[in-house]
């Protein structure tokens, strides 16, 4: 099951989150990209065993969160947090 957030600003790289409805680093991601003005299609892997088998494909990981940007596999939260503090999230963003 996936679920929408409204629709980024025009341009903007779609993001989506592998998620799960208890996964404090599902929220903090969320809410880290909320407050950056983003939107994102979320993906709730213990709503649906087919998502969590191709999330489990596209990026060889079992945890969540799993996000991408574009086409990007940016990883888990600590992943977007230490791109973010390297100054290279926003490019991945625009």
């Amino acid at each position: 099951m996936s679920l929408s957030t409204p629709d980024a600003a025009a341009g903007a790289a779609a993001i989506t989150i592998y998620s799960t409805a208890v996964c404090p680093y599902c929220v903090a991601a969320k809410n880290f990209l909320q407050s950056k003005g983003q939107t994102w299609t979320e993906v709730r892997i213990d709503l649906d065993p087919a998502e969590r088998e191709k999330m489990m494909t596209l990026t060889r990981r079992t945890s969540v969160p799993q996000i991408f940007i574009g086409d990007v596999h940016v990883g888990g939260y600590d992943d977007m947090m230490a791109l973010h503090r390297a100054g290279k999230l926003d490019e991945l963003l625009r």
